[in-house]
């Protein structure tokens, strides 16, 4: 797939031009629009009415055992296989061995739904569409939605995102806890996150990733960096404050003082998108600064080619057309009803 296919040609000619000015304008309301999917930000949205049903949690242990205050709770859910008790709340499944839910206080367990919560321990297996994630206990509260995966004592959560079409590499997230949000199809990960996705390998603080749509957002104060190794051996190292990867078609955008090395190239600019099936960077900038050592050329311009597949870089026009569109990375809360 080419850098111009990533887009339908509807919506391809829409950004033909004129290039970085519009693509600036872009980036400009992108990042006024931009706000973190916090943990408990349905709370207060949900504070004075009652959560969707779908928020509602099913607990199943056939074949083991219920015990507990059936009235009040908590009510302790036990089996002796491993992925025993198995529980569904919207688009969720959650396995393991042991649960317990509990109601407010002075509530009847029956008559709290929505404002109960749950809790899995013991090792716990969270499956969603393509989505398998593992960790050691998991806290789910059904007046938010959010059910948070962690590990103790030093473990950490593996999410593993089957692809969507056979022959796409599978998506790795390793992280030291997880937020499904079961309102839609997105989680957050925490806690020194790594994402591998074929020969790309993203670090971070924190990665909102759209399951859907094979979309991450790599985000933290110790900025996200994606490395992206050739069959040589080579290494090509991105930098920015944020970065965006569609994992499905290995493409990215990246904002916020950008840094794109590759062997004894160099480019520095404000964004940069880069597509990995050709082989290109298009580092944008006021200016951007382009190095190659090796040759002894140095480029300051609005636009810089970084040609990644034969390691050469090359000013370009910055009023010509671009194949590329930061619509292409907007997350679904972001983009306009």
């Amino acid at each position: 797939m080419s850098s111009r296919e990533l887009l339908p040609k509807s919506v391809r000619s829409r950004h033909a031009g004129p290039g970085r000015a519009a693509l600036g304008a872009v980036a400009l309301a992108l990042a006024f629009a931009w706000v973190p999917l916090a943990v408990g930000s349905h709370a207060a949205a949900q504070e004075d009415t009652e959560p969707p049903a779908r928020r509602l949690i099913t607990i199943d242990s056939s074949g083991g055992t219920q015990s507990g205050n059936l009235r009040f709770g908590p009510i302790v859910y036990q089996h002796p296989e491993p992925d025993g008790v198995v529980a569904t709340v919207s688009n969720l499944t959650i396995r393991g061995p042991r649960a317990e839910l509990t109601a407010p206080e002075g509530e009847l367990i029956a008559q709290a739904q929505g404002r109960r919560d749950a809790v899995f321990d013991g090792g716990v297996v969270v499956t969603r569409g393509r989505l398998t994630a593992v960790g050691a206990t998991l806290r789910y509260a059904e007046a938010t939605g959010l059910g948070v995966l962690a590990g103790i004592d030093g473990a950490r959560v593996e999410v593993r995102i089957a692809p969507a079409q056979e022959g796409e590499p599978e998506v790795i997230i390793d992280a030291e806890r997880v937020t499904f949000d079961v309102d839609t199809d997105t989680s957050v990960s925490e806690g020194e996150v790594r994402l591998l996705n074929g020969d790309q390998a993203a670090r971070a603080e924190r990665l909102e990733y759209e399951e859907d749509a094979n979309l991450g957002v790599l985000s933290g104060s110790d900025r996200p960096e994606v490395v992206r190794t050739a069959d040589d051996g080579g290494e090509l190292r991105i930098v920015a404050d944020e970065i965006r990867v569609l994992t499905d078609i290995s493409a990215l955008y990246a904002v916020g003082g950008v840094r794109v090395e590759d062997g004894d190239i160099t480019s520095e600019g404000d964004e940069v998108f880069y597509d990995d099936e050709e082989e290109v960077a298009e580092v944008l900038g006021d200016p951007a600064i382009a190095v190659d050592e090796g040759a002894g050329v140095r480029l300051e311009t609005a636009r810089v080619r970084q040609d990644v597949r034969f390691r050469f870089v090359e000013a370009m026009d910055a009023s010509l057309p671009t194949p590329y569109s930061v619509e292409q990375f907007l997350l679904v809360r972001e983009k306009a009803p």
